[in-house]
């Protein structure tokens, strides 16, 4: 049955994909955007990127202009958040005492930055964030970063392009080698001991402190800013109560569908990706969207699994990271292509039986589209192996390999 009255909460790339999609497969009745910041939907990534650099302002940043907003005919509710739901009375609660009606909901909230104790800090998640955090950068200025995953990496190596004095502190030995194994790993933490960040692996971060961070030794690094990207927490708790299961996002089934009328897309949901066999939740922009989409779908009864290979970009220094899969959990890494040294490569990775993802560091984009296509086909690993040497023939692996 097509729902009457429709309410996303989020208004980001998953929230914005879904509303249009709605629209663009048919559905005419009431459609509520409901978001936390008072701004229309706009991109996160460059945040941490071109917004972080100077190399774009704010007013590129918006998804979709305001005229085409208003083609979707949306009751727009930005800067209002969403702080409990009822499901036997469908209806959503805001922060101003509103409530409101669904006949279909779509849940999209996101997440937010995990926080250290201590005085304040900043974190990288809203537009806000990124500009006062810019305005903390440039030369003479002293900057810690605590975490060197992907986001936190990524600002180091703007905030050394811009002339700050940048540590780098992780406590894993090797930056994101749960992510991307080792050699990877050790490959983008040699980048930036090479722009002049002092990376320190190995070390744990307690607190942050009036002029800098406190480690577990009881030592101080000094710094004029702190920036904490330890990770991040989906935006459950306004669902607490709810009769929704929650474990680490919004639990879905291979739909996108938490309850009866009832989905979830984006950073916020975990879901069961049939293509992987196995749970997911995936914090990247291409999957937000893509979900988005899915989810309003089968709002609308299309009922098609979200099979998706997850994707994900990283730009760092004069580095262009791009991955294809599922590669945390993985039993094996190979190089592919390339090599480690020059920084220009290809990883391929092993989970079980299968080629379960694909990295690469400075190739052309066209050098990984086979093997994403193995990924997404499911390549049993030693078939993969045995057409390395002539990656082209991954792009038709032939009758009967993309069979699990």
């Amino acid at each position: 049955m097509t729902p009457g009255r429709v309410v996303i909460v989020g208004a980001s790339a998953a929230g914005l994909a879904a509303a249009e999609t709605l629209r663009r497969e048919g559905h005419t009745g009431p459609l509520t955007l409901i978001g936390d910041e008072p701004t229309t939907p706009y991109d996160r990534p460059p945040l941490s990127k071109e917004i972080l650099s100077g190399a774009w302002t704010p007013d590129r940043l918006p998804l979709r202009s305001q005229a085409d907003l208003d083609t979707l005919d949306l009751d727009p509710r930005y800067g209002h958040e969403a702080i409990g739901a009822d499901l036997a009375a469908r209806t959503v609660l805001l922060s101003d005492g509103t409530e409101v009606s669904y006949d279909g909901l779509i849940v999209a909230t996101g997440v937010r930055p995990r926080r250290l104790p201590g005085a304040p800090a900043h974190t990288l998640r809203t537009l806000d964030d990124a500009l006062a955090f810019r305005d903390r950068l440039g030369p003479g200025r002293t900057l810690a970063v605590v975490g060197a995953g992907f986001l936190g990496a990524e600002a180091a190596a703007v905030a050394a392009g811009l002339g700050t004095q940048v540590t780098l502190l992780e406590p894993a030995p090797v930056p994101l080698a749960g992510a991307v194994g080792e050699e990877v790993g050790r490959v983008l933490a040699q980048a930036h001991l090479d722009h002049g960040v002092d990376l320190r692996t190995g070390i744990a971060v307690t607190e942050v402190v009036p002029g800098g961070v406190r480690l577990d030794d009881g030592s101080v690094v000094e710094a004029d800013a702190v920036l904490v990207a330890v990770g991040s927490l989906p935006n459950t708790e306004w669902l607490t109560g709810s009769g929704l299961r929650l474990d680490d996002g919004l639990v879905c089934d291979e739909y996108c569908a938490a309850a009866p009328g009832v989905y979830g897309a984006g950073d916020v949901a975990r879901w069961h990706n049939p293509l992987f066999g196995t749970s997911m939740r995936i914090e990247h922009r291409t999957n937000a969207a893509e979900q988005g989409a899915v989810a309003a779908r089968n709002l609308l009864g299309a009922q098609r699994p979200f099979a998706p290979v997850p994707y994900f970009w990283s730009d760092q220094y004069d580095m262009k990271i791009r991955a294809y899969g599922h590669l945390r959990g993985h039993d094996e890494v190979r190089i592919a292509e390339g090599g480690v040294g020059e920084r220009k490569f290809t990883a391929v990775y092993r989970t079980g039986d299968w080629l379960s993802g694909v990295l690469s560091v400075g190739m052309p984009p066209k050098s990984i589209r086979p093997w994403q296509r193995a990924v997404a086909t499911r390549t049993p690993w030693q078939q993969a192996m045995a057409l390395s040497e002539g990656v082209a023939a991954l792009a038709d692996p032939g009758p009967g390999h993309g069979s699990a």
